[in-house]
């Protein structure tokens, strides 16, 4: 799937692509694209709200979010303020 503008891109690693939607609804939340699979979590608690991705993707997600929550709810507010999210540092 391709993403384009104006979806803000926060990160992408191993062919995942994690963003995050300019004024969208609550909770605050993250999606990751996978190949045509796509989920949303929430990142308070890293639950997952909607879609699937293949378990190695959904374990990589949950791995590098947990990582970068704080990360993950600074680019959330920024955008809920329709500004440019940071890129957040991808999983290595």
């Amino acid at each position: 799937m391709r993403l384009s503008s104006p979806v803000p891109e926060i990160c992408r690693f191993f062919g995942i692509i994690i963003f995050i939607y300019y004024n969208e609804h609550n909770p605050p939340h993250f999606h990751a694209v996978y190949g045509e699979e796509r989920a949303s979590f929430t990142i308070s608690n890293l639950a997952l709200m909607r879609g699937s991705l293949p378990p190695r993707a959904f374990a990589m997600v949950l791995e590098w979010a947990f990582m970068h929550r704080y990360d993950l709810q600074r680019a959330w507010d920024q955008a809920a303020e329709n500004q440019k999210p940071d890129k957040i540092e991808p999983l290595r």
